[in-house]
């Protein structure tokens, strides 16, 4: 293998949109395109493969496996509340409300497609 990222497979619904919302709102670079099929993008060392409808990868995957599932990224945050509030202010809707453990906080934010992205602020371990 000559790339370093651990990748991730969400299919999706519509290629550019996953694009702009990955990019967009929570801090991705666009690495590759062949929308409307595929693109991927990278956030440090995660590559997440949106594969659309005509993609080899939804292909693949079984139609009884759709949906949303409990599966799901986490993205790291220093401040959990002031994410939520930037994101809301763009116009983007949680799933759930935040929920703190003896780890930390989070909150699930729902893809276009469904896909669920956790947002983890850890506990102070001071």
């Amino acid at each position: 293998m000559t790339d370093h990222y651990a990748c991730v497979r969400y299919i999706v619904d519509d290629v550019r949109t996953a694009v702009g919302f990955y990019t967009s709102h929570l801090g991705f670079t666009l690495n590759s395109s062949a929308a409307p099929a595929f693109a991927d993008v990278v956030r440090g060392p995660l590559r997440l493969l949106l594969s659309g409808p005509a993609s080899s990868g939804a292909r693949a995957t079984p139609a009884e496996a759709g949906g949303a599932g409990r599966n799901r990224i986490q993205l790291v945050v220093d401040d959990l509340d002031a994410e939520i509030g930037r994101l809301h202010a763009a116009g983007l809707s949680f799933h759930g409300e935040v929920v703190t453990g003896p780890g930390g906080r989070q909150i699930l934010l729902p893809d276009p497609a469904g896909n669920l992205v956790e947002l983890f602020e850890p506990a102070n371990r001071s």
